[in-house]
């Protein structure tokens, strides 16, 4: 590895997401990254779902899990209309940007395959398609409204500089598929939450640790007030559109929303880690870009004790198969034997 590619400056934008309205999440981010980018950062990390916003009322609102609750059902179809789908021309500004600047950016967003909804960490890197990682296990609540992932998302980018993988929340207690993302060499990885707090924390600097990888360990800052924001501009767009919002479903959203108890819901505290598992640095619970330099070095010298997809591994006793076809559930044949 030469000496210029030895130290990577990388960021971590931790930031309040635009809760339901995709459009304007997208807007944010880019004007983010690229205040990011033009800060020396050369990787560039959100937190999980900032594009449309983490579902808080999942958490937060009592009743939510409610059979055809009619707020549940209200948001549901809100966000699969406005989830981003394959070749979305909507995230061509997070593309051109790192196109023109030669910067990654890892970004989490809800993505809608058919009619099901799937928690994505996208990788935007210059002068490729976004690599996708869908969350393999829906945590808890979090099944109400996505789809499980399959094995056709675990994977790195391979930038100049090493490789860069994400992961999403809970994903961070699944052993196997932190041993799948060692066993791909990341040099750095994305750990992706909708806040940082304390036994996230400690999942994270584990990763760092186990896989001798730095960690960008990357939360989001929500307010409850941000959620009835967020629904105000999806009924004003669909007003402007020429369309009517329907008035019954909003005030269900919003009516759910009001059993929200708190303001500040998801309070930051993310962090940039590094193999070893100390923190190289830490960011509050408010919006801030939060910058450090990695030094590539370090990953090799802390091989030295430790490395679990290598000298400290036991193939002869263990072994980890990966399926990473795509699981569409249907497939389509003409029955043609020739």
């Amino acid at each position: 590895m030469t000496s210029d590619l030895a130290q990577i400056p990388v960021a971590i934008c931790q930031a309040a997401p635009v809760p339901l309205d995709v459009g304007a999440g997208i807007e944010k981010a880019v004007a983010l990254a690229r205040n990011a980018i033009d800060g020396g950062a050369r990787f560039v990390a959100f937190g999980e779902t900032f594009l449309g916003g983490y579902p808080l009322w999942l958490d937060e609102a009592p009743g939510a899990a409610q059979w055809d609750h009619p707020g549940t059902m209200a948001l549901h179809a809100i966000m699969l209309e406005q989830a981003i789908v394959a070749n979305d021309e909507r995230l061509l500004p997070l593309q051109e940007l790192c196109d023109a600047t030669g910067a990654s950016v890892s970004v989490g967003a809800h993505e809608r395959v058919r009619n099901s909804l799937y928690n994505n960490q996208l990788l935007f890197r210059p002068g490729q398609p976004p690599l996708d990682h869908r969350k393999l296990v829906p945590t808890h609540g979090e099944r109400l409204i996505w789809m499980r992932g399959d094995g056709s998302t675990l994977g790195v980018h391979q930038a100049e500089w090493g490789r860069a993988g994400n992961l999403i929340c809970w994903e961070h207690w699944m052993p196997l598929a932190r041993a799948a993302m060692h066993n791909l060499g990341e040099t750095l990885h994305v750990a992706a939450w909708p806040t940082v707090r304390e036994e996230y924390v400690i999942a994270s600097r584990h990763y760092a640790m186990e896989g001798r990888c730095f960690v960008l360990a990357a939360g989001l800052v929500q307010h409850r007030d941000d959620l009835f924001d967020g629904l105000e501009r999806v009924a004003r767009a669909q007003a402007a559109e020429g369309g009517s919002a329907d008035k019954d479903s909003i005030a269900a959203a919003k009516a759910l929303f009001e059993t929200i108890e708190g303001d500040v819901l998801n309070r930051g505290g993310s962090m940039i880690i590094a193999p070893d598992a100390r923190i190289l640095a830490q960011a509050g619970a408010g919006e801030e870009i939060l910058h450090t330099e990695l030094d590539l070095n370090e990953i090799g010298q802390r091989l030295t004790s430790l490395d679990t997809d290598g000298h400290y591994s036991r193939p002869d006793v263990f072994e980890l198969s990966v399926d990473t076809r795509a699981k569409n559930g249907v497939v389509w044949s003409t029955g043609d034997a020739s």
